[in-house]
């Protein structure tokens, strides 16, 4: 069983940057493919970023394409999640997700994903 925990989140002005954390515990996320998730208030979950396993692939929502940047560190178990120009519509709880290890593709479907962390908090002030 993959144990996944945010950190990171917070309270940041418009045009400001923060990065989230997403470590795994229980397995190695090295074997997964891992994506961000976010949902603000009275919204459905939408899809943000996802990367494969070994980091050499990427895609992001159209909303924050060159400004939000994907990574992973495989040896630390940790995906990254750097927000850059943040503005107040970016205002969510932000979930980390990995796919079952079987999988290789990269996906923007939440139901693609089998593991769910407790989400960040990330709030924008304009």
């Amino acid at each position: 069983q993959v144990q996944l925990a945010e950190s990171g989140g917070g309270l940041v002005q418009a045009g400001t940057s923060l990065r989230l954390s997403c470590a795994a515990s229980g397995g190695t996320s090295s074997s997964r493919v891992m994506a961000w998730f976010r949902q603000a208030p009275g919204k459905e979950r939408e899809f943000v970023t996802a990367i494969n396993k070994s980091g050499g692939a990427t895609n992001y929502a159209d909303s924050v394409k060159a400004r939000f940047t994907i990574s992973r560190d495989n040896s630390k178990n940790t995906v990254y999640l750097q927000m850059n120009s943040l503005q107040p519509e970016d205002t969510a709880v932000y979930y980390c997700a990995a796919r079952s290890s079987f999988h290789s593709l990269p996906s923007d479907r939440s139901d693609s994903y089998a593991y769910w962390g407790q989400g960040t908090q990330v709030t924008v002030s304009s």
